[in-house]
């Protein structure tokens, strides 16, 4: 656990387990550290001196937590056998252990659970405290976990007497005031796609998630960031491109990727790479010869959706017209095998029963924008916005 020994010390490091008996406890009291300058300085000629000189220098203490998801989003607390309060998996760092390694065994020791640690979603550098040392706590991401592994969880080494599958919500309300924040701040980040900066439990003005949207526009009003730290707190979007084909009919062309969730059908096409300086249009292209094994170029742009959940980047969606497939074209689509199950095409009464509400409303206005020479359409989770057409004068009716 991150803070194993007792202590009013929000940067109290944890420790592997319990402290023995006896044990010396560090403190600034009563182990000084030397300052660089008054340390001994290292012999070019000899690499034991070298290391001896690097291992005599005091530094931050490392921790490692485990932000460990199940997959319907909960998190897992623990209940210990050693101390009051909640707490998230995870403990100190030992010897030349890396973050994700010190994390990795911790999970194996205390919840006899061998799986891989993900991607770091938090960093929190607290100050010293009673002890004396700094702590510098990694927050990283594990699983989600499937239920057979939940349910072969066990507490090997004592110290684990309880396991908890909460809401991130609930976990935070529960969980001690120094654990918390790195809570809250990591589900930030893994919502965003991005990391948290903290210090002491608390966002950093730059930190690309994790500060509170309202601080982080008041910050920007008030001139307070830097151009750096403008950059990393500014609100992100994830931008994609599609392509709506027919057949002779009418019918939409559909995709079943085997990624996701299962028996969701899709529009041809996918994320732009932005980053390599790739345009929506020429990424619809892409994804089309990608996926269906069409090298078509797109036709004119039919609508822009814009949708939004609280907590996650906005999606932008570029959907093009791909025009009418003849029979003999849609007898050459090949799939990704990698990405996709199957194709179809559907008329516009199936696809209820196909594709989800929002990508359906966005379908049917572009459907209607094709068929009226209308648009590009603006959208937002589907729904066009933009002005009203203007009403009749009074006293006229609106010619049919």
């Amino acid at each position: 656990m991150p803070d194993r020994r007792p202590s009013p010390d929000p940067a109290t490091p944890s420790a592997s387990g319990p402290p023995p008996s006896g044990a010396p406890v560090p403190s600034s009291a009563s182990s000084p550290s030397p300052s660089p300058s008054s340390a001994p300085s290292p012999s070019p000629s000899s690499s034991e001196s070298v290391r001896a000189y690097y291992a005599g220098l005091t530094g931050p203490l490392v921790a490692a937590t485990g932000i460990v998801l199940d997959l319907h989003g909960r998190v897992l607390v623990l209940t210990t056998s050693y101390k009051d309060g909640l707490e998230l998996p995870g403990g100190t760092v030992e010897d030349t252990e890396t973050p994700e390694e010190g994390l990795a065994r911790e999970l194996k020791e205390e919840l006899d659970l061998s799986v891989p640690v993900g991607r770091l979603l938090a960093v929190d550098s607290c100050p010293p405290g009673a002890l004396g040392r700094s702590l510098v706590v990694h927050v990283h991401l594990v699983g989600p976990l499937d239920p057979a592994r939940i349910a072969a969880i066990s507490f090997p080494d004592g110290e684990i007497t309880e396991a908890h599958w909460l809401t991130p919500e609930e976990a935070a309300e529960r969980l001690p005031d120094r654990i918390a924040p790195r809570l809250r701040a990591a589900v930030a980040a893994l919502r965003s796609g991005s990391l948290a900066h903290l210090v002491g439990g608390v966002p950093q003005p730059g930190s690309p998630a994790g500060l509170d949207p309202a601080a982080r526009a008041a910050l920007e009003h008030a001139g307070g960031y830097d151009e750096a730290g403008h950059r990393a707190a500014r609100p992100k979007a994830v931008t994609a491109a599609n392509v709506l084909f027919t057949d002779r009919a009418g019918a939409v062309l559909l995709v079943q990727p085997g990624y996701g969730e299962p028996g969701r059908w899709l529009l041809p096409g996918g994320g732009v790479d932005s980053d390599l300086g790739e345009t929506p249009r020429a990424a619809a292209a892409r994804e089309v010869r990608e996926e269906i094994g069409l090298d078509l170029e797109p036709g004119r742009l039919l609508a822009v959706n814009w949708s939004h959940r609280p907590g996650f980047p906005a999606r932008i969606r570029f959907l093009y017209d791909g025009g009418v497939l003849d029979p003999d074209t849609l007898a050459r689509i090949r799939l990704q095998p990698s990405e996709l199950l199957r194709w179809r095409t559907a008329r516009r009464d199936e696809l209820r029963g196909l594709v989800k509400p929002l990508l359906r409303r966005q379908i049917k206005a572009c459907l209607k924008a094709k068929a009226r020479g209308a648009g590009p359409l603006e959208l937002h989770e589907g729904r066009p916005l933009g002005p009203k057409p203007p009403k009749p004068p009074k006293g006229r009716t609106t010619p049919r």
